[in-house]
């Protein structure tokens, strides 16, 4: 398994970095202050596979590999990460379930508006008291009333609403069906009945919207069901696993330009007449954060490269991502510790990249959730592999 990148990929990270290095790293600090994302940006990602990605060059997009992916998004994730959610969770939660399971008719009407650069994806998943356990806990209801689906109930902490021209939504086809009374419906944020709240005064990633949505008998048609009526959860699991793949390619990301901004400050910094960079300390907990970068960038780029196999990556992708968060939260707070009291202020970077990376053990799926994952299949894997135990 080699993770050398091929001249293809080597040219498009060159391509997005020079991009990132001029459209978003001078103006995040602004989408962070402004909690609203650079759209003459986002306009040129079109061009550049960025609103894209895993489309297929049939419906216009650029039809790239999973870990081509992955290196987008670390390269966004390095210079701002509001920007690096939005655009990860428009093509991995937004467009990605489209483009799986979507009718030809679906993604006739909905892909060319996704992809036009003046609107993002958006999937609805959490609700106020279901985060988590959404087996349980999940209640948004739909039922049908001749040709039209009803849908009422209340999406919690949702990316990216107030850009989306349809939302991917999972709610319950069926209340006595367990697992299999789930189902993806597509809402045309347009719809009657549906209320997109105020964004959330979250703690980082302060540009990319986070929202509630209220269905209040909103009405769409039947054949808005994305996929089969009752796969939705099983949808959903799958939907995840490919986006913690994202989540840590953007972790990997975060903790890349917090690095990048430790040691640069490590060698302009002087202390009792020399470099800090000098000092033991210092150059631990520089070494400590380019060992764990690259054990993250590894996992990541291990996922991406069994899923492009056709490979099972569900446990990888859960080590990956488990791995990538945590590993964002230690060297961020290491960046600020060599910062001083500099890194407490919002005028450096590493400031907001400490509140940034915040959500990633969080969001698509705790750090909890990824370890329950992980033992899980170590054990069913041990049980195939010594069935007497």
């Amino acid at each position: 398994m080699d993770f050398d990148l091929n001249p293809e990929q080597k040219d498009f990270q060159r391509v997005w970095r020079d991009f990132c290095e001029t459209e978003l790293k001078p103006y995040a600090h602004q989408i962070d202050e402004t909690g609203e994302l650079r759209w003459e940006a986002i306009r040129k990602m079109r061009d550049l596979g960025l609103l894209s990605l895993q489309v297929p060059e049939q419906y216009g997009g650029a039809a790239l590999d999973t870990l081509s992916a992955s290196i987008a998004v670390e390269e966004l994730g390095r210079v701002c990460g509001s920007t690096a959610l939005s655009i990860s969770a428009h093509n991995g939660l937004g467009v990605g379930p489209i483009v799986r399971w979507g009718t030809e008719a679906q993604k006739a009407k909905f892909l060319p508006l996704l992809l036009d650069g003046e609107h993002l994806g958006a999937l609805a998943l959490t609700e106020p008291q279901a985060g988590s356990d959404l087996l349980n806990g999940a209640q948004t209801y739909a039922y049908r009333d001749g040709d039209e689906w009803v849908i009422n109930g209340q999406k919690a902490w949702i990316t990216n609403p107030k850009y989306a021209p349809v939302i991917v939504v999972l709610l319950r086809t069926d209340r006595d069906a367990g697992s299999r009374g789930f189902s993806h419906i597509l809402v045309e944020t347009d719809r009657a009945g549906l209320t997109i709240h105020p964004p959330e005064k979250k703690m980082g990633l302060k540009g990319s919207p986070t929202q509630m949505l209220t269905f209040e008998n909103v009405r769409v048609p039947l054949d808005n069901l994305l996929g089969e009526e009752g796969r939705g959860f099983h949808q959903t699991m799958q939907t995840l696993d490919s986006g913690r793949i994202s989540i840590g390619a953007l972790s990997v990301g975060l903790a890349q330009g917090a690095f990048e901004e430790m040691v640069r400050y490590a060698q302009e910094r002087h202390a009792f007449g020399e470099p800090i960079a000098n000092k033991q300390a210092i150059q631990w907990m520089i070494a400590d954060a380019a060992v764990e970068i690259e054990a993250a960038r590894t996992l990541v780029y291990k996922a991406s490269w069994l899923k492009d196999q056709g490979r099972d990556f569900g446990k990888t992708a859960a080590i990956a991502k488990l791995k990538a968060s945590e590993v964002a939260e230690k060297v961020c707070h290491d960046a600020i510790q060599i910062h001083g009291s500099y890194g407490y202020s919002r005028e450096y970077p590493v400031e907001r990249m400490y509140r940034d990376q915040r959500l990633m053990t969080i969001g698509e799926g705790t750090s909890e959730i990824q370890r329950l994952v992980i033992a899980r299949r170590v054990l069913e894997e041990q049980r195939i592999l010594d069935p007497v135990r």
